[in-house]
């Protein structure tokens, strides 16, 4: 990060003058700078903030139909600017801009001035408060109560709120969004679908749907427990929160187990995304992110089967799947760095997309991708072992045949899991995942 001198400001200062003039004649005319106290006036966090207010300034005048006629944008060390001429009146314009100022605290950072035709500037109803203590902004500033330190302080806090709060939002929405759409691909063969309930009898798509609403809170929790637990005792934290996430699952769904794989799987991966987030930068990197989810449970993975083989008292199924087949369901994955999903189904998925299938379609070839690898625990626990392998095999040879085997065929596998009662629920947690490492990378694109 550069420190700006003295004299790149005024040069800076006399440009966006110039630019402003020269802009009068087209109209209203808004310039848009930072509120960034002492010598460094760009880094990548101060950019993000403007970006996010350049977004809100974007979207605010298209809500009302306000064109931007000309327009200049500046990306300097002395700092980011947007300088405009606008198809509105001054003063529409001066209420927009005080109403994306107050709306957000990172707000209080955005200088968004407004000039009339004669170059004359429009001045707040209400004054601005101080960026340390809120007091009257204009009183501490004459008196300069505060030093740059303290102002560079609370100017980083409001930049690294915003975002903290902003990014667990988004990997909330992009984690229901996961579910919901795993949920909705059709057809899936075993399981609930747009067409039926595959081989469950007490849930349906209502169920998934109350299921996700319980869950939504949940993923943005894991991602701040990633930000702000960066030891080793993360992941033992991250599992209380699941264990609170599976209990208002249940409550939601009237008993039904619809997403405790999910809520294993998918919570650490964005609890991953927290541990590895910067306020300025989303890690959206699949081998990053799922790298950084192995290193969260391997110290876990040993005690967990450790205590597994040491074990007096019933066995779960999955306990006994691992003690009889060494077969590790979710926890193996997550031992391995989603290891499936990294070498399968993703690129499956984002194959089939740029090949012009549908987000649903996609969906279905990279679940078939899943199934054939034979690893489903939920398919072994439903129909035993050999009938298992028996139907996983025959997911493989059709997928062999054909990648991309028409949705028919698929229809009538799904008929055939049903008849046996067999529903690879694990490979649909995993294909939630596949599909939120893609929709991540794309929104942050």
């Amino acid at each position: 990060m550069t420190e700006v001198t003295l004299p790149q400001v005024l040069d800076a200062r006399e440009r966006r003058a110039q630019i402003q003039r020269e802009l009068l004649s087209y109209g209203t005319v808004l310039s848009f700078c930072m509120n960034i106290p002492g010598p460094v006036k760009f880094s990548p966090l101060i950019e993000r903030t403007f970006e996010l207010g350049l977004c809100l300034l974007q979207n605010a005048l298209k809500e009302n139909s306000i064109s931007i006629i000309k327009k200049v944008e500046i990306r300097e060390v002395t700092g980011p600017e947007f300088i405009c001429a606008l198809s509105c009146s001054p003063q529409v314009a001066k209420n927009i801009c005080v109403k994306i100022e107050d709306s957000t605290s990172a707000g209080r950072l955005f200088d968004m001035d407004i000039l009339d035709s004669q170059g004359n500037k429009l001045e707040r109803e209400k004054e601005r408060t101080c960026l340390v203590c809120g007091k009257s902004g204009r009183y501490c500033a004459s008196r300069r109560l505060h030093s740059v330190k303290e102002l560079q302080e609370a100017v980083r806090k409001i930049m690294v709120n915003t975002f903290m709060e902003l990014d667990s939002q988004t990997i909330s929405f992009l984690a229901s969004s996961a579910l919901e759409k795993e949920v909705k691909t059709t057809p899936k063969p075993g399981l609930v679908d747009l067409n039926n309930t595959g081989s469950h009898r007490d849930m349906d798509i209502s169920t998934f749907e109350k299921s996700i609403e319980s869950l939504r809170s949940y993923w943005a929790d894991c991602f701040k427990t990633g930000v702000s637990h960066r030891d080793s005792e993360c992941f033992s934290l991250l599992r209380e929160r699941g264990k609170e996430a599976e209990k208002a699952m249940l409550e939601a769904t009237g008993g039904v187990n619809t997403h405790k794989g999910a809520i294993f799987l998918l919570g650490t991966l964005c609890c991953a995304c927290g541990r590895l987030w910067t306020a300025y930068r989303m890690c959206t990197d699949p081998l990053t992110l799922t790298g950084e989810c192995s290193n969260l449970y391997r110290q876990t993975s040993v005690e967990d089967y450790k205590a597994i083989t040491e074990k007096k008292g019933p066995l779960t199924r999955g306990e006994e799947f691992y003690l009889k087949y060494n077969l590790k369901g979710a926890r193996g994955e997550l031992e391995n760095g989603f290891k499936s999903v990294l070498d399968t189904s993703l690129p499956v998925y984002e194959k089939a997309l740029n090949e012009s299938f549908s987000e649903n379609d996609s969906a279905v070839f990279a679940l078939l991708s899943l199934i054939a690898l034979g690893e489903d625990t939920n398919m072994i626990s439903r129909g035993g072992y050999d009938k298992a392998m028996k139907y996983a095999s025959l997911i493989g040879a059709l997928i062999s045949s054909d990648s991309y085997p028409s949705m028919d065929r698929v229809h009538e596998a799904d008929e055939e899991f049903i008849k046996e009662n067999l529903s690879p629920g694990g490979c649909a947690d995993l294909l939630a995942v596949t599909i939120f490492l893609h929709d991540l990378r794309s929104f942050y694109a």
